[in-house]
């Protein structure tokens, strides 16, 4: 049997998703909370190895356990007592041992969040890059559009990524939107390559700024060559939003992160929402 947790976590103090020798990471604090609390060493399993920097609100991750809780609503309870303030676990439920939250994960959901206007703000500085010369939302838009579909996003993969089988992958969605000062970029996919969204993002505000056409992306695609893609933006403006399963409704507290966009662009500030462990997504 197998825990299922739905975990959110603010990445600017982490060295990333996966366990490493040196530094913090989501995954090494997850284990030790639940190690605690069970009383049992465990192993995480995370749908998504999210980089340095990045956020989560709709992170899915797993651990194998000898014997299952009583209350998991307790258990939950626990781990957030356990955690530091930057992360938290919204839902604790039990999966068979044969569930992989990677694996099994039809599709993922990124957003990333660009503040447009000439001055910074305190209140995004986390969670927004800053950029100050205007941007031409809808000509970004026209260009994100043709990322949608099945495509070779070589152009788009980080040059220091393991080579891979196939750099095919299919594109469900990909918008851009303006909401006062932010400008958000929503992209789901059923795969990603390292650091495709962010490569993807570079790019697109490039077009905003009237560095390249609006109607390049499909040449870019068919090229394949990174060097000819914008600049890779910086982490912290990256959320992952969701993880997708087949059959399955998206996970309870996880409502539409584009409504949740428009209701905190509104306030100027990630820290409108209720909750002072949620990430500003």
């Amino acid at each position: 049997m197998q825990l299922r947790l739905v975990v959110e976590y603010e990445g600017t103090a982490y060295r990333g998703w996966q366990r490493q020798p040196e530094g913090p990471t989501v995954q090494a604090v997850l284990e030790r909370a639940l190690a605690t609390a069970l009383r049992e060493r465990v192993t995480v399993r995370g749908a998504g190895r999210t980089d340095a920097g990045v956020h989560a609100c709709g992170q899915v991750a797993t651990a194998a356990i000898t014997r299952v809780p009583r209350d998991l609503g307790r258990l939950c309870r626990s781990l957030n007592a356990l955690t530091p303030a930057d992360v938290a676990i919204r839902e604790v439920t039990l999966v068979d041992d044969a569930f992989d939250p990677r694996r099994h994960a039809t599709s993922r959901v990124y957003e990333y969040r660009i503040w447009n206007a000439p001055a910074p703000s305190p209140f995004w500085r986390r969670f927004a890059w800053h950029v100050a010369a205007p941007l031409d939302v809808p000509a970004m838009a026209a260009a994100a559009r043709a990322v949608e579909g099945t495509h070779d996003l070589a152009a788009f993969q980080g040059a220091d990524a393991v080579p891979v089988r196939s750099t095919v992958r299919r594109v469900l969605a990909s918008t851009v939107v303006r909401d006062g000062a932010l400008v958000v970029y929503r992209i789901e996919a059923t795969a990603f390559l390292k650091h495709m969204v962010r490569n993807i993002v570079g790019t697109l505000v490039e077009v905003g700024r009237g560095l390249r056409p609006a109607d390049g992306m499909l040449a870019l695609l068919a090229g394949r060559d990174r060097t000819r893609a914008g600049a890779t933006a910086p982490p912290h403006g990256l959320v992952l939003v969701a993880v997708r399963y087949d059959g399955e409704a998206p996970p309870r507290g996880q409502r539409d992160p584009r409504s949740r966009s428009r209701r905190q662009a509104a306030s100027r500030s990630p820290m409108a929402r209720s909750s002072p462990r949620s990430v500003g997504s």
